[in-house]
């Protein structure tokens, strides 16, 4: 398995930054950064936050990959599969993890809250009086048109 340093530095190119750009964006100086990419150092959170400042990643996404931080459970592996496949852009790992969340929000079973019922009773109470109105001019225009055809046709 790839280290952090491994990590860092294979995102740091597939960023096309160089060392030392992402070590003035991290607020750390170059050798020390060439010691975490070559795997001599082991960066504490608070660098690894700085660096993926830097790099424009999530820092959760440098914490997984460090040890520091497990991925979520129940996941299925996909978190850590989008995090460390080298042929996406951060960019695009962010949307899928965005896009993937929001389908398990949305597959998760919850109880209705008070809220969500009022928010389904609300179009139902105001589709319900406008299906009844409709019906009511559609048959009270018939009703005084009768008697008017008949006065036209005698």
């Amino acid at each position: 398995m790839a280290t952090i340093g491994d990590y860092i530095k294979q995102q740091r190119e597939q960023a096309k930054i160089s060392l030392r750009q992402l070590a003035q964006a991290a607020g750390v100086s170059n050798p020390y950064l060439s010691q975490i990419e070559r795997g001599l150092r082991k960066p504490s959170a608070d660098i690894l936050q700085q660096i993926a400042k830097g790099l424009r990643i999530s820092a959760e996404a440098l914490y997984v990959q460090a040890g520091i931080l497990e991925d979520r459970p129940g996941d299925s592996g996909v978190r850590s599969a989008l995090l460390t496949d080298p042929q996406l852009t951060e960019r695009q790992k962010q949307v899928l993890i965005e896009i993937y969340e929001s389908f398990r929000r949305e597959s998760q079973p919850t109880p209705p809250t008070a809220e969500v019922i009022s928010v389904l009773r609300a179009p139902a109470e105001t589709t319900e009086p406008t299906e009844t109105t409709e019906p009511a001019e559609t048959t009270e225009p018939p009703e005084p048109a009768e008697p008017t055809e008949s006065t036209d046709q005698s």
